[in-house]
């Protein structure tokens, strides 16, 4: 072992070790750190223009710090001397040091230095303190003026940071990187950083709030530092300044940040060769006299999450085990470490046939052992053995974090959600093929309508008031093996409940070990899609896919391929400059899709006919064209996941060709268990029987008055209990209902209401087929090549297309036909033409 390995390994005198990320908390050992600091300079350098050099100054200040329950000091512009560490591993504090890189951005644009040279000087800035036992992490830097990253613009940005990111990691591989960004700059994507660090200035706590829910979402799975926030005295008032801490500092806490810096310690500050005399920032006057904020700031460090004094309730903490005697004992483990005063575990094992009993009898959790009746019916089981108010779903192949309860129950209380959930993250050390898993889509993801809403929480980390869950009568236990989270989450939705989402309500979800068990698992969201569908019709188009309203996170077509836009404000002077991804277009959109290989298969099955008219060897072109998307896709996402710089270059090549190959299985493996399932695109649901698909135009009349609005709502209800894929007309539709047949043809509908005396109405009803556009074209092209194919004396070809065009015509007026006749039973039966 290296000078430079021991040193950042072994534990100082003072008992520090370095810290580490785990998902979006630090951690020292096994310890969670919350990062309780304070800013600390500049200040006037010495005639040698050295800073940071009164020792006893210093000593004295972090003396105070320390006492005052503070653990952690950054230093703004600069890197500090080495004797400033030493002084902080004395007394317990660890150090945020900058590297000043926005300081060499003027280089650059005047070509004065080479990106190499500002490497090199950051590298030998490094040299000087790396390992340290003292150091919390190095700032890349601080604040780059939104003017100036305007001028270079967002990527040129975003690559001088990751080449310094690589330059520090060079020297001290085991130390932590962070930039310091502000709200003027947010677009800037930092993905390599180990951590993300946001300045924030709001003077009120609900925008405060919701932007730190913001930021946790740009942080995704990082931990998020508030590495400035404060109130200036001087213009405030002292006592405002105490008061506007407290909450800054709870909210931060509260909102699942690893930790705050209050800026600034001291009233003493030195900028640009002059004494800053004209604010008062720091919890201490200039002659280290405490102010108000100084006692408040202590305070409410000392209760970091929360404060003790809160009325938590109970939670329930249930387990469902189908033969997962490999995982569960993680899981069982953390759940004892939680931090949280008031719960119980409870364990359904779901009919194992392994140990998972045998492991669950030694934890301290009630076990309760049922046949094999599927996910969702041991999910029941455990509601209905639940005493808590709460009851919180966790897999057996998961694990918490300690704080995983308390910072759902937060959102319980301070919400009116009916549910709760979080992110879940994959844990490092479980092997190659896991970690490309993890950079893979198809995983269980959270869907967010806002910030702060979400759509869908996934089942390996979810929580519901007990009350609620049961007044819908739990899961519906058709769903075996997935698709019940999607299911509960729709129908808490519909009787009008909310659900919630905490970033920092995490756990461990250890993905899939092999390819094997990747495409098995994929088939079964595949099947439970099917499932769903069949459920749930309205919620899906004619391809078979769910149009969320929100937006989903994880690997996704929006992330690998929109570039977005950035709200920069007229002049660039908007204080918060965000990203906007824009919509993939339609057909990537498709292209990521399963059935789009179908469509593959297709064209390299017509490019077969040019054996017998060689005019269709065309085809090879848009055979190759479609084969494309997918491709770029999976090559996009490879070179985009992000692994560990301690694998060597020839392992992370080898990682990312893996994780483009699961890219491409994927989808062929959710086509698979849709196939199975029904999930075709030549489906047919809820119709009833066939009908003439003409338009048709009818007038009923009815002595009942009912409001035409009631009427339609009434028909709908009926169309959905028949299980008809009804859709609504949108904003600027002329027509009220729309009933699919199927992928091709469709049937909507019109409503009128003339109110007579009396009470009574005449009801006017027009509906009409819709033949999809792209079905008609693509049979069109059949038709054209059918009668090319014949001029040509092709006779197998013509055969074949014109056969084509006969069977999608006849599908095409069989689904309008279909989707008719259940328009006319639902009329009927909604009570429209009744008297």
């Amino acid at each position: 072992m290296s000078i430079l390995e021991e040193a950042s390994t072994r534990a100082a005198p003072s008992g520090l070790l370095r810290p580490q990320v785990r998902g979006k908390f630090l951690f020292t050992g096994d310890e969670k750190l919350f990062v309780r600091g304070v800013t600390y300079g500049a200040f006037r350098p010495d005639s040698s223009g050295r800073e940071y050099t009164d020792v006893a100054k210093i000593d004295s200040d972090f003396a105070e710090m320390a006492a005052s329950g503070i653990n952690a000091v950054r230093i703004p512009h600069t890197m500090p001397p080495r004797s400033l560490l030493d002084a902080a591993r004395r007394h317990g504090l660890r150090v945020m040091v900058g590297l000043s890189a926005e300081q060499y951005l003027g280089f650059l644009i005047d070509r004065k230095k080479t990106l190499s040279e500002i490497e090199m000087l950051v590298r030998v800035k490094v040299r000087e303190c790396a390992g340290h036992p003292a150091l919390l992490c190095y700032a890349l830097g601080n604040e780059i003026p939104a003017s100036v990253a305007r001028w270079l613009g967002r990527r040129t940005i975003e690559r001088y940071l990751e080449r310094l990111y690589r330059a520090v990691k060079i020297e001290d591989p085991d130390g932590l990187v962070t930039y310091v960004n502000y709200p003027t700059t947010e677009y800037l994507q930092l993905h390599f950083l180990d951590l993300v660090c946001f300045n924030v200035y709001l003077e009120s706590q609900s925008p405060f709030d919701a932007y730190l829910d913001r930021l946790q979402n740009l942080a995704g799975n990082r931990p998020l530092v508030m590495s400035e926030l404060g109130l200036d005295s001087l213009r405030n008032g002292e006592l405002a300044q105490a008061a506007s801490l407290d909450w800054q500092v709870r909210t931060a806490f509260a909102a699942g940040c690893a930790g705050a810096f209050v800026f600034s310690w001291t009233d003493e500050w030195y900028r640009n060769a002059h004494d800053v005399e004209d604010w008062g920032f720091g919890l201490t006057r200039a002659d280290r006299s405490p102010k108000p904020a100084l006692t408040t700031v202590r305070h409410a460090f000392s209760e970091v999450p929360f404060a003790p004094n809160l009325a938590w309730p109970r939670i329930s903490v249930i387990v469902c085990s189908y033969n997962g005697a490999r995982t569960i004992r993680d899981c069982l483990e953390a759940l004892e470490r939680l931090t949280y005063s008031d719960y119980e575990v409870i364990v359904v094992d779901d009919g194992s046939t392994d140990t998972t009993a045998a492991i669950a009898r030694r934890y301290d959790c009630r076990l309760i052992q049922t046949e094999n009746r599927g996910l969702a019916s041991a999910r029941n089981t455990g509601l209905h053995a639940a005493r808590g108010e709460i009851v919180a779903y966790i897999d057996d192949d998961a694990y918490p974090d300690p704080d995983w309860l308390t910072y759902l129950a937060n959102r319980f209380l301070s919400t009116a959600h009916v549910g709760v959930g979080g992110p879940n993250i994959a844990p490092a050390g479980d092997g190659r093929i896991a970690e490309c898993v993890a950079r893979a889509p198809g995983g269980p993801v959270h869907v967010l309508l806002s910030d702060r809403e979400a759509e869908h929480i996934p089942g390996c980390n979810m929580a519901f008031r007990k009350d609620r869950l049961e007044a819908i009568g739990g899961f519906d236990t058709r769903f075996r093996t997935a698709g019940d989270d999607v299911d509960v989450c729709w129908r808490l939705r519909e009787r009008k409940g909310t659900l919630g989402f905490s970033a920092a309500a995490t756990v461990w979800h250890h993905p899939r070990r092999s390819v094997r068990a990747y495409w098995k698992q994929q088939r079964g969201y595949g099947r439970a899609e099917a499932m769903l569908e069949r459920k749930w019709p309205r919620k899906y188009n004619g391809a078979g896919h769910v149009s969320w309203s929100g937006r989903i996170y994880g690997p996704g077509l929006s992330q690998l391929l929109g570039r977005g836009r950035i709200y920069h404000g007229a002049w660039g002077a908007a204080p918060f400059q965000s990203l906007y991804q824009s919509t993939p277009s339609t057909l990537w959109s498709l292209a990521g899709t399963p059935e789009w290989m179908l469509v593959v298969v297709a064209l390299g099955a017509l490019s077969l006919l040019g054996a017998f008219w060689h005019p269709l060897l065309l085809a090879l072109v848009a055979f190759a064209i479609a084969a494309l998307p997918p491709l770029i896709y999976a090559c996009l996402g490879a070179t985009r996941a992000t692994f560990p710089l301690q694998s060597g270059s020839r392992a992370r090549v080898e990682l990312r060709l893996l994780t483009a190959f699961l890219y491409l299985t994927q989808p062929l493996a959710r086509l698979q268990g849709r196939l199975q399932a029904g999930l075709t695109p030549w489906r047919q649901r809820g119709t009833a029987g066939l009908a003439p698909p003409l338009p048709r135009t009818t007038s009923v009349w009815s002595e009942r008055w009912k409001d035409l609005d009631q009427r339609l709502r009434d028909l709908e209800a009926n169309l959905d209990a028949a299980g008809a894929p009804v859709s609504r007309g949108g904003d600027y539709d002329r027509w009220d209902l729309q009933v699919r047949g199927g992928l091709l043809g469709a049937f909507r509908l019109l409503a009128a209401a003339e109110d007579h005396g009396g009470g009574a109405q005449l009801l006017r009803f027009r509906s009409w087929p819709r033949c999809s556009y792209a079905g008609i074209a693509v049979a069109a092209v059949f038709a054209a090549l059918a009668v090319g194919a014949m001029a040509a004396q092709s006779w197998t070809a013509a055969a074949t297309f014109g056969a084509l065009t006969v069977l999608l015509a006849m599908r095409m007026a069989l689904e309008c036909a279909g989707a008719a006749a259940t328009i006319s039973r639902a009329l009927e039966s909604s009570g429209c033409g009744g008297p």
